[in-house]
């Protein structure tokens, strides 16, 4: 007798399919903001967020692919546009001549501080606007665990590299 295959309940795949599209549309309205105000891809904008974001306005590139869950290949493609674009340098690691270290710089905030006002009215007006503020509490509970849950084991794009040691 064959086994049967595991299945959702209509309130698991009603969850899973309004996630799924929720997404998709923010994403949309999100990359159309970016590009119109910024001319900035999502990563690009992923990146310059997490940059602009850290203490030292630097990462290592493997730990920004990493936590942008995106492929080292692509970062590094990705960073080279912001570079040629003046928003950001790299230059080798002085933790580890083997990684590289990208750095946001004055003209990278510049472009941050033009898409965030509009970034943020974005989400606000797509994304929380039809929420209560414990429903924005529960959703980013119910998130975080999620992502917790993912990060417990994840795809190699955003699996934290080993370190060599001596």
């Amino acid at each position: 007798m064959p086994e049967q295959t595991p299945s959702l309940d209509p309130v698991e795949l009603g969850a899973y399919f309004a996630f799924m599209e929720v997404g998709s549309l923010i994403r949309h309205a999100v990359e159309q903001q970016l590009m119109d105000v910024g001319r900035l891809s999502y990563v690009q904008f992923q990146i310059l967020a997490r940059l602009g974001d850290s203490p030292r306005g630097s990462q290592r590139m493997t730990d920004l692919a990493d936590s942008i869950v995106y492929s080292r290949s692509g970062l590094t493609h990705q960073a080279g546009l912001l570079e040629k674009a003046g928003q950001v340098t790299r230059a080798p690691s002085v933790d580890d001549e083997r990684s590289v270290t990208i750095t946001i710089t004055d003209a990278g905030r510049s472009v941050l501080a033009e898409v965030f006002p509009g970034h943020i009215e974005v989400l606000k007006n797509l994304f929380f606007a039809p929420l209560s503020r414990p429903d924005v509490e529960a959703l980013a509970g119910s998130l975080t665990s999620v992502r917790d849950h993912l990060r417990a084991a994840p795809p190699r794009s955003a699996a934290p590299r080993r370190r060599k040691t001596g």
